[in-house]
């Protein structure tokens, strides 16, 4: 249903960037290490039920949310870490009670692995919104004066970038399921942890600063909702899809399907830096972050109506 490449091509670069990722550790100052370490070993689970998809095409999507959750389980035990405030007063009530606090973290964090995986389906797009998201959460620790979250994001950052230099333009490597709920529940600890560790950031705004993802996958499981689809059932019908059936196949239809399928990355970068320069700016005001996410929200759906109805209104999310 999803695929568009037309040549075979080695579905195994999650394995890559997790050696980058180990490099990375082995170079990093201690203090760093230290952090970096324990995150990196709460990530096997999530990758390792990746790499299984890819390598041997078995298992299904649940188990592999099961095992980011697991993931996040183990990466709260390693590390001590977890979601205990998001802003709101009931909410906050009930996540001062660890295992409620526990289990809400590995939700949410397998929901920003998911969503990563969802977009990886373009050249250079899940591992270039990656790289943004990383950097833009990295700037917030560097301001928030926490040196060490900083350099994290860079280095997870960095491995992303090295797949980068490779997947895209000409897709010589996918990162795969492995790769993808790698990064994506990377992604999502990281969150976590800059919002913990720094309490004059709101959480809202590593959430907004992983918003276009984030977007992503709730939109899809609405989308899949209101179609009486399974969570699970793959489609043609998220952004990145919709831009490249609609605007780089069109705009560039005299020019190779590679490049159609690059052109897709630099569009969906654009829309994504809206919501990281907004957390950035907005990162000590919840109420600025939530006004900023559903404003998000509302250009996101503009466009998409636009892309699936042809004019500029609300789209019906049971699309035919």
């Amino acid at each position: 249903m999803q695929k568009i490449h037309e040549e075979p091509t080695p579905r195994i670069g999650g394995l890559a960037i997790l050696i980058g990722l180990v490099v990375g550790f082995f170079f990093a100052p201690p203090e760093v290490a230290v952090v970096l370490g324990p995150i990196l070993l709460a990530s096997l689970p999530a990758f390792l039920a990746g790499v299984i998809e890819d390598v041997f095409k078995r298992g299904r999507v649940t188990e592999r949310l099961l095992a980011t959750f697991a993931s996040g389980v183990l990466a709260w035990w390693l590390t001590g870490d977890s979601l205990t405030r998001i802003g709101i007063g009931g909410v906050d009530w009930l996540l001062a009670i660890t295992p409620v606090s526990v289990l809400f973290t590995a939700f949410a964090v397998g929901g920003v692995a998911n969503a990563i995986n969802i977009i990886d389906g373009l050249n250079g797009l899940a591992s270039g919104i990656v790289l943004l998201c990383m950097s833009t959460l990295g700037l917030i620790a560097f301001l928030a004066g926490d040196a060490e979250m900083a350099k994290i994001c860079f280095i997870l950052g960095g491995a992303a970038f090295g797949f980068l230099l490779i997947n895209y333009p000409y897709g010589k490597i996918f990162m795969g399921d492995g790769g993808a709920y790698l990064l994506g529940f990377l992604l999502g600890w990281v969150a976590v942890m800059v919002a913990m560790r720094n309490p004059s950031v709101s959480p809202w705004a590593p959430l907004l600063a992983c918003g276009y993802p984030i977007i992503e996958v709730l939109f899809s499981m609405a989308r899949r909702r209101a179609r009486a689809l399974k969570l699970g059932h793959p489609d043609r019908l998220h952004l990145h899809s919709l831009i490249w059936a609609r605007v780089t196949r069109k705009w560039l239809a005299g020019r190779s399907p590679i490049v159609q399928n690059a052109a897709v990355l630099p569009i969906m970068l654009l829309y994504a830096l809206i919501p990281a320069a907004m957390s950035i700016v907005f990162r000590k005001s919840a109420t600025m972050l939530i006004i900023s996410f559903f404003v998000c929200v509302f250009i996101y759906a503009l466009i998409y109506a636009r892309l699936v109805h042809f004019r500029w209104t609300m789209p019906s999310l049971g699309l035919r």
